[in-house]
């Protein structure tokens, strides 16, 4: 039931992706994610999936596991796309039959909402894969460090997400675990309507709430035995330090976003668009 959720997940192995800056790798991340939302052509999303398609294979990234994290939102993106397909009635009508009215307008917007959505998660899915869970702590901390001066508890803040991001594949294990064990005592998730299924999580959840707070408990007693604090007289054993390669990162990225900009606002018509009329003679 769980086991298409990558989040949280690290693909240990030896890349160029994978040895760059965290810090750098959570600004680029940001800026990639905020990029999408300013694509308005087929041309945009076309060159986005070339730059994660170039990123993965540079990250020697097994490709089953980037697509993992779009199979856990497929239901998200058929839902999301029949919406914008059915309700839609702006445009030239394309296919009219009793209630159901396909636009123009309303497949160019579905189109485009589906590759955003896979856009979005398979470059943010990226960025776990790469990146392990102390590393990403570390880069938060350090990104957020001005706060200190408004008395920001950052150090904990930090701890508290390196945690959750540990564990978060630890607790999806576990749930699969619960729900076999479940399912060999007769106990049945995919029958039944709504409320049924809804009924029949029960016996999952009450156990994985009981075994989460003892797992937070044996965690709270061995950073204690450890003399855990989260002063800031605490250090690191290893120095986060740019390199060469995170400013070619930088400047690939850059690149990449400044392009986006430039079709967006100062050359639209370079964007390359589908007639959906297509659609509707298949139709």
């Amino acid at each position: 039931m769980f086991k298409d959720v990558t989040f949280g997940q690290y693909y240990p192995i030896n890349s160029p992706v994978h040895r760059l800056d965290a810090r750098v790798k959570l600004l680029l991340t940001i800026l990639f994610v905020v990029s999408i939302f300013f694509i308005k052509s087929y041309f945009g999303f076309m060159l986005t999936a070339a730059v994660l398609i170039f990123v993965v294979l540079v990250a020697r990234l097994p490709i089953m596991s980037v697509l993992k994290s779009v199979r856990g939102i497929l239901f998200i993106v058929i839902i999301t796309a029949i919406i914008n397909l059915f309700f839609i009635k702006d445009g030239e009508v394309l296919v009219e039959s009793g209630i159901i009215v396909i636009t123009k307008q309303g497949v160019h917007t579905t189109i485009k909402m589906v590759l955003r959505l896979v856009l979005l998660i398979t470059g943010a899915s990226l960025l776990s894969l790469t990146t392990t869970p102390v590393q990403l702590a570390y880069g938060l901390e350090s990104l957020m460090s001005p706060l200190k001066l408004i008395k920001v508890p950052v150090r904990d803040i930090a701890m508290i997400m390196s945690i959750a991001l540990r564990f978060i594949p630890t607790l999806f294990e576990e749930t699969n675990k619960i729900i076999a064990a479940q399912k060999a005592r007769g106990a049945s998730f995919d029958t039944g309507g709504l409320f049924a299924r809804a009924k029949a999580l029960l016996p999952v959840l009450i156990p994985l709430f009981v075994n989460s707070f003892r797992r937070a408990d044996e965690l709270a007693f061995a950073m204690d035995a450890r003399c855990y604090n989260a002063t800031d007289k605490r250090t690191k054993m290893k120095k986060a330090t740019l390199s060469i390669g995170d400013l070619i990162a930088v400047l690939f990225i850059g690149g990449f976003v400044t392009v986006i900009i430039l079709e967006r606002y100062y050359f639209p018509t370079v964007g390359i668009n589908i007639d959906p009329e297509i659609f509707g003679e298949l139709l």
